[in-house]
């Protein structure tokens, strides 16, 4: 675990924990159909559950196996306001393969945050924890997520067909992956 973490500095943005004065802003873009749509949970998330989830974080630690890890994404200009959220799970029984995910107020996309953000996660992930591989997976239909992971190096894996219940449809899932060597190279760290 990675009981020293504070926060992430990038030139524009901050990834840190989140604070129980996030809860509703996250509670609000969480509710926005538009964002949910593509997540695990259903709109309208409630301030409560916010509430409850941000108390949940402050007892765990990044890098925790079998856990989500929420980092808060604010701008360096006003760090108290919440912008995003970045997620990364190390998995239970191979903690050095960790599972990634995002999530971003639509007011502020369009700006190349979420790139940014999520490409120091990436970095933490790699050069500060030593992981060997990351993995994500989006819903095939969602192209600026899928987008993203391709611009940030990942590489698609596979398609899970009608894997998951979309209302009274099936939605399918693309898998993507990028190993720690492959990263390296792009980022010319050896």
């Amino acid at each position: 675990m990675d009981a020293a973490f504070d926060r992430l500095l990038t030139p524009r943005l901050v990834l840190r924990r989140f604070t129980r004065a996030d809860a509703r802003r996250f509670a609000a873009y969480r509710s926005l159909p538009a964002v949910a749509r593509y997540q695990s949970w259903e709109a309208p998330y409630s301030i409560d559950r916010a509430h409850d989830f941000i108390t949940w974080l402050a007892s765990h630690h990044p890098d925790e196996p079998g856990e989500y890890f929420q980092l808060a994404v604010a701008t360096r200009d006003d760090p108290a306001t919440l912008i995003g959220d970045c997620a990364f799970q190390p998995r239970a029984p191979e903690p050095l393969i960790v599972d990634v995910g995002y999530t971003f107020d639509p007011a502020h996309q369009g700006r190349g945050y979420a790139t940014e953000a999520v490409g120091e996660l990436i970095r933490y992930l790699f050069a500060d924890l030593g992981k060997h591989k990351l993995t994500a997976d989006c819903d095939t239909r969602n192209d600026p997520s899928w987008r993203l992971l391709e611009r940030l190096g990942f590489q698609r894996e596979g398609e899970l067909r009608e894997a998951f219940r979309d209302g009274d449809a099936w939605g399918s899932a693309y898998l993507y992956g990028l190993l720690a060597h492959e990263w390296r190279a792009r980022a010319g760290t050896g």
